[in-house]
């Protein structure tokens, strides 16, 4: 019976628009010693939440008492027109992870698994059964997803430390439906990076300090989107023209050139957020920030930091008057944050203009990137 049960859950999911379903056990173990390791050096920055609920995260059965299996679910986000090349290539634009393109996944992966587990407690109801007893995750809890993925048969864990998959690449989001059932398991698949480094060498700040290690300070997604305060100087040459995240690890990644497009309409890039400039983005005011980004995963990082990051973009795009002059505009009421990112990008567009040089201060690494991205991208992107 509950292998019928698995193989049910299995169709429903994809019914739910999930494109792949896996089943595991609570058992991590074995992680708890990396991830103490990871903490104790201190890479997770200021995200605070990594280390407030201790080993928890390697514990589903303590943070949903009398888990017995985690339903590992994977949901495709790759755009169709992506645009990734041609995004990159011109600094005037910005560069925006193309995960947060269109709707925030959060709600709609987790009342797609809040579905999947009413459908198995009304199959158990007809069996005369108890309740599975589920409880959805969509990063919304502290659990260790890519392990439980990995362990469930998702994919296996790439040297950048996302999950990958042969037929997939690592263009999708994870959620998780923990239940009281013990249902039968799925089997881990073997890690299929062999001796590529092609994201470790790629990455732009050189956050993937060794493989499946990295160092959130150093990771561009942490500088824009987690980190609350003054990006260091050191590393805002490197963000070249990201905003809001980065996705140059997985357009480097050979896995990635078969990955499909989502079948999620809702994950498009939006008309605004579709190879965005740069001076329009910087001139929104926070109402038309928060119009724009509404439903976004985008928003939750809020207006001041959208332009912290701007500006910055702007200090590295080529000399121009046209964007000093929307930099001191901007300037006039800016919070102390901003000011000194702004501040920071006028002094890079001086040194440009009495140079005479309209060139962009190069972010390492992204002209190779390019070329990679423009060989091997996958159709339609």
């Amino acid at each position: 019976m509950l292998g019928k049960l698995a193989r049910d859950i299995k169709a429903w999911g994809k019914e739910l628009g999930f494109a792949q379903v896996g089943i595991t056990d609570t058992a991590l173990r074995r992680e708890e010693p990396r991830l103490q390791a990871w903490l104790d050096k201190g890479y997770h920055g200021e995200m605070g939440y990594m280390a407030s609920h201790g080993m928890m995260r390697a514990r589903p059965a303590e943070l949903h008492p009398g888990t017995l299996r985690v339903i590992s679910v994977r949901m495709d986000y790759l755009p169709p027109q992506a645009g990734f090349a041609l995004n990159l290539k011109d600094p005037n634009l910005g560069y925006i992870s193309r995960y947060a393109g269109g709707r925030d996944y959060h709600k709609l992966m987790r009342n797609r698994l809040k579905k999947l587990g009413e459908r198995i407690d009304e199959a158990l109801k007809a069996l005369q059964l108890e309740g599975s007893g589920f409880r959805p995750f969509v990063d919304s809890a502290p659990i260790l997803e890519r392990p439980l993925a990995e362990k469930a048969g998702i994919g296996w864990t790439g040297k950048h430390s996302l999950i990958l998959n042969h037929e997939a690449g690592s263009w999708f989001f994870l959620g998780e439906l923990l239940v009281n059932l013990p249902l039968p398991m799925d089997v881990a698949i073997a890690e299929g990076c062999n001796t590529c480094v092609a994201c470790i060498t790629s990455c732009p700040t050189g956050a993937i300090v060794e493989p499946y290690v990295v160092d959130g300070r150093r990771c561009i997604s942490y500088l824009t989107i987690e980190l609350a305060g003054s990006i260091p100087l050191e590393f805002r040459p490197l963000l070249g023209n990201r905003i809001y995240g980065c996705d140059d690890c997985q357009l480097v990644c050979p896995i990635n050139r078969a990955a499909p497009l989502t079948a999620e309409t809702d994950f498009h890039l939006r008309p605004q957020l579709k190879q965005p400039k740069l001076l329009e983005l910087f001139a929104w005011s926070e109402a038309e920030f928060l119009k724009n980004t509404e439903g976004s995963a985008i928003r939750r990082i809020g207006h001041e930091r959208w332009l912290r990051n701007i500006a910055v973009a702007l200090g590295n795009a080529p000399g121009s008057e046209t964007i000093v002059a929307a930099l001191q505009e901007r300037l006039t009421d800016a919070s102390e944050l901003v000011a000194e990112h702004i501040e920071w990008a006028l002094t890079q567009q001086a040194e440009k203009l009495s140079a005479n040089d309209t060139a962009p201060i190069p972010a390492r690494k992204t002209g190779r990137l390019i070329r990679i991205v423009e060989k091997g991208l996958p159709r339609d992107a």
